[in-house]
């Protein structure tokens, strides 16, 4: 008998498989992280972002040459826009906190945005408070004020941006879903390297000083082009390979990985209270993760 993606013996594989996926999105991360932080001491963020697009619509334009052009056209021209406005706010103020935040602290408030997209969807899109999401919002909230410690530290303005970023980032996920009832995701990330090109590039432009790279920058350059996309496709290939609870816990390497790469190239420590903060955001995310894909299994077996 032939073994089908849903035979037991293949789903270890499939898990091992999905787990190199995650670290694999880890790693493009973090070298994002260390070329917006290389480039960011020459160039305005908008700057950085813009290039980001340069080096994406070429690339995205072979798979578009590849795939044929026609396919390309989206059915909700306004949600792509509107989306990729918000989407382009959540990483520029991703940007802005990585200049001015060690990146494990970034990285730590980083993982609020599942939360953040949960309210986002119970708000907007009439779905279930239900009691996991709930619970894991109030660890996600405890988490983050055992990281910025209100009252005993002074809350920075890098801290607030990035959770803003992570606010946005949330809306973004969820104005996507919407998109993937008629858009294809490659589809979604070609628009999203044309609308967000003008969005950087005008500013960096108008409002900044353009600072025409050198050769030095190049790598940096195609990193961060390059990196933007493969770090999503890494994450949507694992997630089509195994179950999200076996792909979240993975994904939190990425804090692990940011520590190590802040204190090897920029001599930054890891402070406890940003472990104990995203050690609480991880649990109620991976606690609700959990929930989630029981009530599914548990559905499927009855039907």
């Amino acid at each position: 008998m032939a073994i089908t993606a849903e035979s037991p013996d293949t789903q270890p594989q499939n898990a091992l498989q999905a787990a190199i996926w995650v670290v694999g999105a880890a790693a493009s991360f973090m070298l994002m992280m260390i070329a917006v932080r290389e480039l960011t001491t020459t160039m305005s963020s908008f700057q950085v972002l813009s290039f980001r697009s340069i080096v994406g619509i070429p690339i995205m334009c072979l798979v578009a040459w590849h795939m044929g052009f026609r396919k390309i056209r989206s059915r909700r021209v306004g949600m792509q826009i509107s989306r990729n406005i918000v989407h382009f706010g959540g990483q520029w103020c991703w940007v802005i906190g990585v200049t001015l935040l060690p990146l494990a602290h970034v990285t730590a408030l980083d993982f609020t945005m599942p939360m953040w997209t949960a309210v986002i969807a119970i708000l907007f899109l009439g779905e279930k408070a239900k009691s996991h999401r709930v619970f894991a919002l109030l660890m996600g909230l405890a988490g983050v004020l055992v990281i910025l410690r209100p009252g005993l530290e002074i809350v920075t303005e890098g801290a607030l941006v990035v959770l803003f970023g992570a606010v946005l980032y949330g809306a973004s996920n969820v104005m996507m879903k919407s998109l993937l009832s008629e858009d294809a995701p490659w589809v979604i990330v070609f628009w999203m390297q044309v609308i967000q090109l003008p969005l950087s590039l005008l500013p960096a432009i108008f409002w900044f000083d353009w600072v025409w790279p050198e050769w030095a920058d190049a790598p940096w350059l195609l990193a961060i082009g390059v990196t933007g996309m493969t770090a999503h496709f890494c994450l949507a290939r694992a997630f089509q390979l195994a179950d999200a609870t076996v792909c979240i816990p993975v994904d939190f390497v990425r804090l692990p990985l940011a520590a190590l790469v802040g204190w090897l190239f920029y001599s930054e420590g890891l402070s406890i209270w940003v472990l104990a903060g995203a050690l609480l955001i991880f649990g109620g995310n991976y606690y609700s993760v959990w929930r989630e894909t029981r009530s599914g299994k548990l559905a499927r077996e009855k039907a």
